[in-house]
């Protein structure tokens, strides 16, 4: 299994709004050069991200996008879900019709459990816990100069 650039370039956009959150409005153009990201390419991924109600954007002189929900209320799960689909090893996990072994299949059984720990995992984090993370890891790259 292996996470595309929507989802991992969706997670450091959705990032970037929740370390400027509460400080306005945030340019596509700016979260582009902050995070090292084609803006083109974040066009891409903020209209799913907003249809989910992850983030709101305003037109306007003072326009931009912010997070929809404060950044401890949004999980990695709901972001990577937006972007990449529904996120699943093998058809069968969540479709037993897509087999016809189920009723017999003790592999099935592997993989709905690392699905299901995948997906727990995405959910245990928020983007209020990468947050933190960023500012410790700011402050350590500045304490090693």
């Amino acid at each position: 299994m292996k996470l595309s650039t929507k989802g991992r370039y969706g997670t450091r956009l959705m990032l970037d709004l929740a370390l400027h959150f509460g400080q306005g409005q945030v340019l596509l153009k700016d979260i582009a050069r902050r995070q090292g990201l084609s803006e083109k390419y974040l066009w891409h991924l903020i209209n799913p991200l907003k249809n989910a109600g992850l983030v709101v954007s305003n037109r306007g002189i003072r326009g931009g996008y912010v997070l929809a929900r404060a950044p401890d209320k949004i999980n990695i799960r709901q972001i990577v879900e937006v972007l990449e689909g529904e996120l699943c090893l093998v058809d069968c996990v969540h479709n037993n019709e897509t087999c016809n072994r189920i009723s017999t299949c003790v592999t099935k059984e592997v993989w709905e459990l690392v699905t299901n720990r995948v997906l727990q995992t995405l959910e245990s984090f928020t983007l209020q816990d990468l947050v933190d993370k960023q500012k410790i890891k700011s402050q350590d790259a500045v304490y090693a100069i």
